[in-house]
């Protein structure tokens, strides 16, 4: 295992979650072993209404968040409330993840970084390198704070003309993934 970490950073809606479904349907493709989480959101109507969290060992797909305005569940930030049980086997999910050759962790924010809450595991297991690449979405304000956690080998940032323009199969040799 190498443990080489690339950060995935953009605006809201830039289309960082996307990006990793993209990777996540190559790897499958070439029978790469992913593990990890990715949060797809739910729309209605355009807008925004929930969160999802995939667990991408066994496809397995619960309801992370839904918006605050529709009710409080737990965990909170200024957007979005958290259902604590999922949070809890999110970081389960996490936790069982390595070793593996892809690790994907969409995303860690706020919540982990200034409340110690939320996807958690996720510090641990990019700590323990137990994978060849990972991929982490953080959001740009917090690029300085993983740049003192981790050793980052590249960070693309999804805001940068052309960035979201390159082909599944780019993105995979992109990412620097040779299996």
């Amino acid at each position: 295992m190498m443990g080489k970490i690339i950060l995935l950073t953009g605006e809201i809606e830039s289309g960082k979650t996307s990006f990793c479904l993209d990777v996540l349907k190559i790897a499958r493709e070439r029978r790469i072993q992913v593990a990890g989480l990715i949060s797809p959101g739910i729309f209605e109507g355009g807008k925004k209404i929930a969160i999802d969290a995939l667990d991408l060992k066994s496809s397995t797909m619960r309801r992370l968040a839904e918006l605050k305005e529709n009710q409080t569940l737990g965990l909170e930030t200024k957007r979005w409330s958290f259902y604590s049980e999922v949070v809890l086997w999110g970081n389960q999910v996490l936790q069982d993840a390595v070793p593996c050759d892809l690790l994907m962790v969409d995303e860690l924010g706020p919540l982990e970084f200034h409340q110690q809450a939320g996807w958690i595991n996720g510090f641990d297991v990019l700590e323990s390198k137990a994978f060849q690449v990972a991929l982490v979405v953080i959001r740009p304000s917090l690029i300085k704070e993983a740049n003192q956690h981790w050793n980052i080998a590249q960070t693309i940032d999804l805001s940068a003309p052309g960035a979201a323009l390159l082909s599944g199969s780019e993105l995979y040799e992109f990412l620097g993934l040779s299996f």
